[in-house]
């Protein structure tokens, strides 16, 4: 009795004898005695080489099927990109792998994991199948970066958009922020010359220059505001709250230039700073509201008195006039008696004379009456 095995074209069969490979049978037909303890095991190939509970070292000892496969070693720090006809086909972790070269050209590409930027070979557009395997991180047009490798600082990053192996390396990227930024002080309670009690906003524009500098201080926005109350204390403390208000504008600029001094400290430029809000105590509004009150009143009463002066100033000047120019005398009467008409509805006389010097006694008599 004999068993028949056919290979098609696309096939290569492994000859086993007692459990031992023998060699490699190219397609064809082939008859096998069924008591000879002969097997053939039949290979797709275009699948992966891959004899289930064999070890793929078992079958490098024949040249012939040697020649018609790839080899591919992946060592432990190691990432292999596998391509066939130019296509990305999946990701080789460490290990021994054997693809047939007959129907597809293969192609490997070996990354070391331990360097964890992806290589420039590597089309960015395979890396959504490599999700699993690469992290990635965006530095935006207004940031610079610095990349850190196990905490050890690498290089700074520019604009753009970088993708890194999950590996045995630690990848971590900080950024800073390279636009103008504001800082502000709400509520500082702070007690001037004169002991009284304040509170105080204050804010700072500035913009980092160096950015490592910056990045090396610890809770660099921090410091940068225990500096700004410190200097606001230093300062306040020696103005009395009349100074301080009128000289808020003065607190600004003396700030400012403190600020300056530490400018390479900090590896910052400040650009601005000023007092936003000055804040009292409720008793302290009472006190000052009733001496601007009191001010204004005085002020007031100084504007009417000179009002008043003016005022009998111009009719003393008249009164002058008048006793040396009948004229105007006569033409102020005149105008008293068109005023007098004007609010009186109608005016009888008797007797005879003219009509302005009988009105001209009339009000005569009524000022002797009225003495």
């Amino acid at each position: 009795m004999f068993i028949k095995v056919i290979i098609q074209a696309d096939e290569r069969g492994l000859l086993f004898h007692k459990g031992s490979y023998t060699k490699e049978l190219n397609p064809g037909t082939y008859h096998f005695s069924a008591w000879s303890q002969t097997t053939v095991v039949i290979m797709n190939i275009t699948e992966p080489f891959v004899v289930e509970g064999r070890d793929l070292q078992l079958f490098l000892h024949d040249e012939a099927l040697v020649q018609e496969l790839d080899i591919v070693r992946v060592q432990d720090h190691e990432y292999v990109l596998h391509y066939e006809d130019g296509q990305f086909v999946q990701l080789l972790k460490p290990g021994v792998y054997a693809f047939w070269n007959i129907l597809k050209k293969n192609a490997f590409l070996h990354t070391d994991i331990r360097q964890p930027e992806l290589p420039a070979e590597i089309d960015r557009s395979v890396l959504t199948k490599l999700t699993a395997y690469v992290q990635s991180c965006e530095i935006a047009n207004y940031e610079t970066g610095f990349l850190f490798y196990d905490h050890v600082l690498q290089r700074e990053l520019t604009p753009g958009k970088y993708y890194f192996w999950r590996g045995p390396v630690s990848v971590v990227v900080k950024t800073m922020d390279m636009r103008q930024q504001q800082m502000d002080l709400i509520g500082q309670e702070i007690m001037t010359e004169d002991k009284v009690s304040l509170r105080l906003n204050f804010v700072c524009q500035y913009r980092i220059i160096k950015p490592l500098r910056a990045l090396e201080i610890k809770s660099f926005e921090e410091q940068i505001h225990i500096q700004l109350q410190l200097m606001l204390r230093e300062y306040v403390g020696t103005l009395k709250l009349d100074d301080l208000l009128k000289r808020k504008e003065d607190v600004a600029s003396f700030i400012l230039s403190r600020l300056h001094e530490k400018s390479e400290e900090y590896g910052v430029q400040f650009l601005g700073a000023g007092v936003k809000d000055v804040i009292l105590p409720g008793e302290m509004k009472d006190i000052l509201n009733t001496v601007l009150l009191a001010e204004k009143k005085a002020q007031a009463n100084l504007i009417t008195r000179r009002e008043e002066t003016a005022s009998t100033r111009s009719l003393l000047n008249t009164a002058k006039l008048m006793d040396e120019n009948q004229t105007l005398f006569r033409l102020k009467e005149l105008e008293f008696l068109e005023k007098i008409c004007e609010k009186i509805g109608s005016i009888s006389l008797t007797g005879g004379g003219d009509l302005l010097e009988r009105l001209s006694s009339l009000i005569g008599e009524n000022k002797a009456a009225s003495k």
